[in-house]
């Protein structure tokens, strides 16, 4: 039993506890973005923290999106957010609400603090609101409004929704203690004027709640039993607990907080990707460059890594970065026995080989992984030219060097032995042609064993390779010089981001590939089907993650 209690996180401890003790009968939990951006890898944490906590236990999930802001939300963000936490493998099956579903009921909950005295209309401006606040160490003061009637404040307040009030010329402020220690209960503001068209309500509202006052009042409407968000919303937990108090919530939801997850030099930022899309220095909220769910996604992650991800990372209190590269650890793991290792070559050269019937075509017996049989095997073509990476040949090798050079002898992946005999320059002095002879005795399978060669090169036959783009991608951001410059606070981008290969080979098979699709390129890394750009005709390859990892497991 105690080892029960060890292995779970606090978080599951405190609902156990709860259930244990009868507070709630049941756990129904809520991931509650707000329709201004596009999620990104620390969303995934709450997604399927969320998700996972009422799977655990038996409960309910909402989707919810708090869409109390209309100056920075849209439909595109709704439909990503949808489209992203579906692709993750949350469901929420008929259980999608909004916050603006409760906006008359959050009105009421307004006038009903204004009826029993806790809150009140103030003339105040925002500059004057935050010099009456005080500081850390000073108390606040009083509005010169905080003693409004009963009767002013109703009035009041009724008139901001008619529209009587421009924007910021009245507030309405909760009525707490202006000498709090915690600054979040000094008579918060609550309700604002913003004439804003609503992308659901429309028109209908120029008052719109404030955050802080609102999320309570959903969690509460909702039946949400633990209220589960980031360390940040600790101060202002008992702002929560005082709205759905003093607005008359029975059986009221509980707010629990957990560490944020931060990834090394990563940008997640939406005011700083918001600026990197309309800069055109990306492509969009889905370029593979950045750590949206949408951009991992095309990137090619899947959800089973990024879940593995999530775990490795654990739940706690305490703040903590992790390395990107634990991120890739976790997709190399997830791909490496699922997927097909395809010949694909990014630097082409010709290799021609000499002694090889012209005209002729063999297919040859290839498995599509190594690591697990069940995957099977594929025909590919070999034929008389091939082509092969630029750096599998040199002139004038160094020590070690185990590819081909004149008089050395290698294996053609899943083929034959092949010796280089010659080469051809173009008129810059780089090499055009390889020419090789073959050895027929040694074909791959054919038990062949008088000698051995050091180096195994892969090709694609070049009458039947698919041309391709391909683009490889390193950190959009400077990692020794950190994400932010400290100076005026832009980020320290990386000119070699992006680099696009516009003339790759790979082996025939791809025509029937998809967006998202990903595969081996054997020697070379993992690769997806790029979902924006690629087409049947006109291959496009985003490469996920190369083959070798600076991450290691910790003991």
């Amino acid at each position: 039993m105690e080892n029960d209690v060890v292995s779970k996180n606090f978080i599951e401890q405190e609902i156990d506890k709860d259930l244990a003790e009868g507070v709630y009968d049941h756990v129904c939990t809520r991931f509650p973005p707000e329709p201004n951006g596009y999620l990104h890898i620390g969303h995934a944490k709450s997604i399927l923290l969320n998700y996972g906590l009422a799977g655990k236990y038996h409960g309910t999930f909402n989707m919810r999106f708090d869409d109390t802001n209309p100056t920075k939300e849209k439909v595109e963000f709704v439909d990503s957010i949808m489209e992203d936490i579906r692709w993750l493998g949350a469901d929420w099956e008929d259980r999608l609400y909004f916050a603006s579903d409760y906006f008359d009921q959050m009105y009421e909950c307004a006038v009903r603090l204004i009826q029993k005295g806790r809150a009140y209309v103030c003339d105040l401006s925002a500059e004057e609101i935050r010099a009456y606040r005080g500081t850390l160490t000073e108390a606040g003061k009083d509005s010169p409004y905080r003693e409004r009637t009963v009767e002013e404040n109703l009035r009041l307040f009724e008139e901001m929704r008619q529209g009587a009030y421009q924007d910021g010329e009245k507030v309405l402020r909760a009525k707490i203690d202006m000498a709090s220690p915690n600054i979040n209960m000094r008579d918060p503001v609550i309700y604002r004027v913003a004439r804003m068209s609503h992308h659901r309500t429309g028109d209908k509202w120029c008052i719109y709640p404030m955050y802080d006052f609102a999320h309570p009042i959903e969690d509460a409407i909702e039946g949400i039993t633990h209220s589960i968000c980031t360390l940040e919303f600790e101060d202002h937990r008992p702002l929560y607990d005082w709205v759905v108090r003093e607005c008359g919530f029975e059986n009221p939801p509980r707010q629990i907080e957990f560490a944020k997850l931060y990834l090394t030099n990563v940008v997640t930022g939406k005011r700083y990707i918001k600026k990197l899309v309309e800069d055109g220095i990306v492509d969009g909220w889905d370029d593979p460059r950045l750590v949206s769910i949408a951009a991992l996604r095309r990137r090619g992650f899947t959800p089973e890594s990024i879940k593995m991800f999530i775990d490795m990372c654990g739940v706690s209190k305490a703040q903590s970065s992790v390395d990107y590269a634990m991120l890739e650890y976790c997709i190399r793991e997830d791909l490496k026995m699922k997927k097909a290792r395809m010949m694909a070559v990014l630097h082409p050269i010709k290799l021609i080989i000499d002694n090889y019937p012209e005209g002729e075509t063999e297919y040859l017996d290839v498995p599509n992984n190594l690591e697990n049989e069940a995957l099977g095997t594929r025909k590919v073509p070999f034929c008389r030219e091939l082509y092969i990476e630029r750096d599998d040949f040199m002139e004038e090798p160094p020590k070690k060097y185990f590819r081909l050079f004149p008089g050395n002898e290698v294996r053609l992946m899943s083929a034959y032995f092949v010796t280089c005999e010659s080469f051809v320059k173009d008129e810059a002095g780089n090499v055009t042609e390889v020419h090789c002879t073959y050895d027929p005795e040694t074909k791959s399978g054919s038990g062949f064993n008088a000698r051995k060669v050091k180096g195994t090169i892969h090709w694609v036959a070049a009458p039947y390779a698919q041309k391709a783009e391909v683009r490889l991608y390193e950190n959009l951001v400077d990692e020794e010089k950190g994400v932010y410059n400290k100076e005026d606070g832009s980020l320290n981008l990386n000119p070699n981001s992006l680099t696009i290969l516009k003339d790759c080979f790979v082996e025939p098979g791809f025509e029937k590939a998809e967006a998202y699709d990903s595969f081996q390129f054997v020697r070379t890394g993992f690769f997806c089907i790029d979902a924006k750009d690629s087409a049947p005709d006109a291959l496009v390859f985003n490469r996920i993650v190369s083959l070798k990892s600076s991450f290691k497991l910790p003991k």
